[in-house]
């Protein structure tokens, strides 16, 4: 498969510490869900993958080609890569339609009226409808991360045509009930390229990568896992696997047990 995402990294960023070096690739068509215990370094990944955070030792290259600095390198072009915040992070004071259609209505010359339709159809491919003019205090917590996944793959429909984008998901499920979590679950996967989303139209995502501590998500949405202990990469395999590996520190993880190689 065509390679989308390469990182090496020896990262001390914020207060996660990638304290070794540790090396993934993300490749097209993949749905990779990156795993481990709180506070080894998972969402920092995301976030230099995003562009948010640059890395103070190691390399991040997107589709063969080096990034070099922050989000919005003019060198990296044509594919996209959007993050779904764990909390939402909508504007409380804007409506759903505002939110969505946030960064088109800064930085697009479309209409007003190309932006609102938009983002009504962005809404309903994650089955969302009717919803345009209610504020975020208005939503359950399952409805807020949809608006946030609708946010993430709306696109300026008048540029030229790229390919479709890679999303990152910082634990998408995280405060939800166990039914809610099955909904946004099934909409990472509807969205992907692979699947339908709600009304039955082939997702617009290419590659996408969660970080989740959910066995729920592990199982329902992610393919591929990549383990994460201490900064480092230390087991990959198929989700199927997981539940099977040997390696005691997945296992011990799989099963919650308090005795093992993870220690809090």
């Amino acid at each position: 498969m065509k390679m989308i995402l390469m990182f090496s990294l020896n990262a001390e960023t914020c207060t996660n510490h990638l304290e070794k070096s540790t090396s993934c690739e993300i490749r097209h068509g993949e749905a990779v869900g990156i795993i481990g215990p709180s506070g080894t370094g998972k969402s920092t990944i995301l976030k230099i993958i995003a562009g948010l955070l640059a890395p103070d030792r190691g390399e991040v290259y997107i589709r063969g080609r080096k990034r070099l600095g922050l989000v919005g390198d003019d060198e990296i072009s044509g594919l996209r890569i959007g993050l779904v915040f764990q909390s939402a992070a909508l504007f409380d004071s804007l409506t759903v339609r505002e939110n969505v259609g946030f960064l088109l209505y800064e930085n697009s010359s479309m209409s007003s009226d190309q932006i609102s339709k938009l983002v009504t159809e962005n809404l309903a491919d994650v089955g969302l409808k009717g919803v345009e003019e209610r504020l975020p205090s208005e939503l359950s917590g399952g409805m807020k991360k949809r608006v946030a996944l609708a946010r993430s793959i709306i696109c300026d429909i008048t540029k030229e045509s790229i390919e479709p984008e890679v999303l990152l998901y910082d634990e998408p499920t995280a405060g939800l009930d166990p039914i809610a979590s099955t909904v946004v679950e099934d909409l990472i996967r509807s969205v992907h390229t692979k699947d339908e989303d709600a009304i039955g139209e082939l997702g617009k995502i290419a590659s996408y990568v969660v970080v989740t501590h959910q066995h729920s998500t592990i199982k329902r949405a992610v393919d591929r896992l990549l383990f994460l202990h201490e900064g480092k990469v230390v087991w990959q395999g198929m989700t199927e696997e997981f539940t099977t590996s040997i390696n005691p520190i997945v296992r011990q993880f799989a099963c919650g047990s308090l005795d093992g190689p993870i220690r809090y």
